[in-house]
């Protein structure tokens, strides 16, 4: 983890009271073991802990959490029906959605992101696989102090958030909520100049919030799709990255798939990373090739955007663009070195339009990006770059 990412998530960073944290799943083993882990952090305390998503919005107003851990499949009142009467009654609560890795679920948790929800984690299949476990563990906590931390430093002790409307998507709550002169903080950072060489693949890294933020993205991006291949790695279990690859297909207008191992990579295609697999590419001869690596985590993830970034190098040496989209972390910052220093280019998210600025933070505060910009002018740019505008 970086130093500054560290310091970010430090318990003892700031005098704040713990966060109130609600835990709402009706499998009473699931709702034990997330308290007890809640319990046991400094910084965050169980404020309640409930069965269904009924109990979850009489509740609220009385609890008044700061997070919830929202259970997708309850009685009496699912997760997914739950979650706009929660968000009614509080604006700025945010909601992490936990799951099973059933292609139901995550459809489901794709829905909950453009309902609002802040993100979404997958549910270990049993308690007793403990590496599953302990990663439930690492992520909820982390995504739980990172929200949370997030949404009170921007939002004023007076507030009263309660009763106002909510907007269509986590993503506008944390960009309203955003006070801070990110865009000054962006201007000031150090940029080096876009690399000399003619790109020749695009590579984009992304976590939290990179499902809406890659969707976006790709919609404008058909006259690079064309004529050069787009390899994308986004922190994400499997079966949630055979839906995400779905939507960019429908995004995009273009052929998008999870990638194959050992397939030949061709322009006009998106290839995404499937989860739970690291995506690297391999020279074949006079052709690029998918190498899918069950190797073990990298930065706390699976697939991990280094792995890619670092093994382009070996295949198209410095004719590589490279973008880094919103997610905790700093995933992706050790191969946009090596990228840059191949004599490639990095473009980073910047932190006004980020869900998290923690993997484009770190990009940017590392002095390798050619470029910080809003989600909205990166796929603008990067049509100019791909044309042969370096400027």
């Amino acid at each position: 983890m970086s130093v500054a990412l560290a310091s970010t998530l430090s318990p003892n960073s700031t005098r704040q009271p713990p966060l109130k944290v609600m835990v709402v799943d009706d499998s009473v083993v699931i709702r034990g073991m997330i308290s007890r882990w809640i319990a046991s952090e400094p910084d965050m305390v169980v404020a309640a802990s409930l069965r269904t998503g009924l109990e979850a919005v009489n509740q609220l107003d009385r609890i008044n959490p700061d997070v919830a851990v929202l259970d997708i499949e309850m009685p009496e009142l699912d997760g997914i029906s739950a979650l706009p009467q929660l968000l009614a009654k509080k604006r700025n609560l945010v909601v992490i959605m936990a799951s099973t890795l059933t292609r139901r679920n995550a459809e489901i948790s794709f829905k909950a992101l453009s309902l609002g929800a802040s993100d979404y984690i997958p549910k270990p299949e049993s308690t007793r696989e403990a590496h599953a476990a302990d990663i439930f563990h690492h992520d909820l906590i982390q995504k739980i102090r990172t929200f949370g931390a997030k949404l009170r430093r921007s939002t004023p002790p007076s507030a009263t958030p309660a009763h106002a409307p909510s907007p269509s998507s986590a993503i506008d709550r944390l960009r309203d909520l955003s006070a801070r002169p990110a865009a000054a903080a962006a201007a000031a950072t150090a940029r080096r100049a876009f690399g000399l060489p003619a790109p020749r693949v695009l590579l984009v890294g992304s976590s939290t919030g990179g499902p809406q933020a890659l969707m976006s993205l790709v919609t404008e991006l058909g006259p690079v799709i064309d004529r050069y291949p787009v390899l994308i790695t986004q922190h994400m279990p499997p079966t949630f990255t055979t839906i995400l690859a779905e939507h960019l297909a429908r995004s995009s207008r273009r052929p998008a798939h999870e990638a194959v191992d050992g397939e030949t990579i061709k322009a006009g295609q998106i290839y995404l990373a499937p989860g739970g697999r690291h995506m690297r590419v391999v020279k074949h001869g006079m052709d690029a090739q998918i190498a899918l690596d069950d190797g073990p985590a990298v930065n706390f993830c699976k697939p991990a955007v280094d792995p890619l970034f670092m093994s382009a190098i070996d295949v198209w040496q410095g004719a590589i663009m490279s973008v880094i989209l919103t997610g905790m972390g700093s995933d992706g910052m050790r191969g946009g070195k090596e990228i840059v220093a191949a004599g490639g280019s990095v473009i980073a998210q910047d932190e006004a339009t980020s869900v998290v600025w923690g993997m484009p933070g770190a990009a940017a505060n590392a002095g390798i990006c050619a470029a910080i910009l809003p989600l909205n002018q990166i796929a603008p740019k990067l049509v100019r770059l791909f044309s042969g505008d370096r400027s």
